[in-house]
């Protein structure tokens, strides 16, 4: 009978799939009746304040960043991993904020960095966490360009392994590369000098 009552108000409050405590309150849920629905197995904890209606498949590491920072791109190794450039499991999620913007506290193991304004959207693509809920991830290039342009912190070994990975997948252009690159006046050189070698 518990559970016929819960189903039956997660269907009269019209929850999404994913949601958050606010979103709760604001279709008028009690707290009493949001903890009994996670007690009670029919919403799951994704992180503190963020809920999921059970058998979604989606990262909760990528809903809560998501969901906490909504201007968050996911850069460096994990962007170059997502993208099939590196071999190498990232031990944490890296994302790129802006540089004025404080980072929130998450449950997901997650490295932040701060990139310029002026140039933080360059290269930005959406990456579809559930439903319409997406995360910006850089694009290849942009991956590659940050890694050049931030060798002196990850090495120039992992930033070679991604440029050759990329050349050898279709449709690459080092035209496009070397474009994007214009924007970064420390990384461009060294991109240039590389692709001179390995073309």
């Amino acid at each position: 009978m518990a559970t016929l009552y819960y189903m039956v108000a997660l269907t009269d409050i019209d929850l999404p799939p994913v949601f958050t405590h606010a979103d709760a309150r604001a279709r008028g849920l009690s707290d009493r009746s949001l903890y009994s629905l996670r007690d009670h197995g029919h919403i799951e904890l994704v992180a503190r304040g963020i809920y999921a209606k059970p058998g979604i498949i989606a990262d909760h590491d990528l809903i809560e960043i998501a969901i906490r920072a909504p201007k968050a791109i996911l850069c460096l190794t994990t962007a170059l991993a997502r993208h099939n450039l590196i071999d190498d499991i990232p031990p944490t999620i890296d994302v790129a904020l802006p540089r004025r913007q404080r980072s929130p506290r998450t449950k997901a193991p997650t490295t932040w960095h701060r990139f310029d304004e002026d140039t933080f959207d360059i290269g930005r693509e959406e990456l579809t966490v559930y439903d319409d809920l997406t995360i910006g991830i850089y694009s290849p290039t942009r991956s590659i360009i940050d890694v050049f342009r931030l060798r002196h912190l990850y090495g120039q070994d992992q930033a070679i392994e991604a440029l050759k990975t990329w050349l050898k997948q279709p449709g690459s252009q080092p035209s496009d590369l070397l474009s994007t690159a214009k924007h970064f006046p420390t990384a461009e050189p060294a991109i240039r000098s590389t692709l001179e070698i390995l073309l």
